[in-house]
């Protein structure tokens, strides 16, 4: 045997080991439970908003013609996530895995040729459980991969409630300089910084004192009410903006869920959004086993371009059949 062959054998010998440890602590993880009290103690530290210090802003739209103005968000980074998740339950009590597909071309609407990665995020807490969340992003860009599989493992993360309070934000205008960054930094609201959120503060919520709160059945009302609204909120990542969008103007003819003020149109906007939720676990599903070209002609035969174009559940149903159909004629 030649030095070089040793080496090799060496090396592949020392990954089974590894792998067959990793596996061992995976278990072993996977095993230990929390006390549902555990669980909800760690729920409310996980929704808890970043230290301002590591949210940063992005230009999300700006205007046409005149001042250069734009709408910014504000957002954090990977590391704001995984520095939570090892301090909550250490580098060792959690996990994340990864997948990435490419589809095939498709013409844009600016008529180029372009193809989309696209990457799905499973992230597991052992002792709590898993959550996965897909990210894309066109291949035109360098950053794609990044880009892709950072959308995925944050979109993941707020299935956990980790990062889910920046998606109440709606954005802010401000003036952008020559080459479109903004000129000032919003200041956040209190409700989205540590201290606020510990005093109870939230988002689009007003405090009142007992003296001035309604009897029990309007506080009772008003409570589940709040409950819906924050659950149909949360779903504005996993459902994508078109379908998301989509969903409120047909059901409640709003693009704000806080715009609704009936109750039982509230709950039926959740239930239509949960219902597009599961759909789009059944897609996620099929695709895993026909792969994502699968995806290209049947959204081509209805006239869109990417999932991000779909705005209504009967279209996301058509398509979850389709993808279903192909799967099943792939395993025949």
């Amino acid at each position: 045997m030649s030095p070089s062959s040793g080496k090799a054998n060496g090396s592949a010998a020392n990954e089974e080991t590894m792998n067959a440890a990793a596996a061992i602590i995976t278990s072993v993880n996977t095993q230990s439970q929390f006390t549902p009290e555990q669980i909800k103690g760690f729920v409310s530290r996980l929704e808890m908003p970043f230290d301002p210090s590591v949210v940063e802003w992005r230009v999300t739209n700006t205007s046409k013609g005149g001042k250069p103005r734009g709408v910014v968000i504000p957002y954090a980074n990977q590391r704001a996530y995984t520095d939570r998740l090892n301090e909550l339950f250490s580098p060792a009590g959690w996990t994340r895995r990864y997948t990435v597909h490419t589809s095939a071309n498709f013409q844009r609407e600016d008529q180029k040729t372009i193809a989309k990665v696209f990457v799905t995020c499973e992230l597991t807490i052992f002792g709590i459980g898993s959550h996965s969340a897909t990210g894309e992003e066109c291949t035109d860009d360098q950053n794609a991969g990044t880009s892709a599989e950072a959308q995925a493992f944050k979109r993941a993360s707020a299935c956990f409630s980790l990062g889910r309070y920046l998606y109440y934000f709606e954005g802010v205008w401000v003036d952008l300089d020559e080459r479109k960054r903004p000129k000032t930094i919003p200041q956040l609201p209190l409700w989205a910084t540590p201290t606020g959120w510990n005093r109870g503060l939230r988002p689009n919520l007003v405090t009142r004192s007992d003296s001035e709160a309604g009897d029990s059945q309007a506080t009772a009302s008003a409570s589940q009410s709040a409950a819906v609204l924050a659950e149909v909120e949360a779903l504005a990542e996993p459902l994508g903006r078109g379908l998301y969008r989509g969903l409120l103007r047909d059901l409640a003819k709003v693009w704000n869920p806080r715009e609704i003020q009936d109750v039982a149109i509230q709950q039926k906007v959740l239930e239509h959004m949960r219902a597009a939720e599961r759909g789009l676990r059944r897609l996620e599903a099929a695709l895993d086993r026909t792969g994502p070209e699968a995806l290209i002609p049947i959204l081509r035969s209805l006239g869109l371009t990417s999932l991000e174009r779909v705005d209504t559940l009967e279209t996301l149903k058509r398509i979850v059949l389709d993808v279903e159909d192909a799967a099943s004629r792939t395993n025949a």
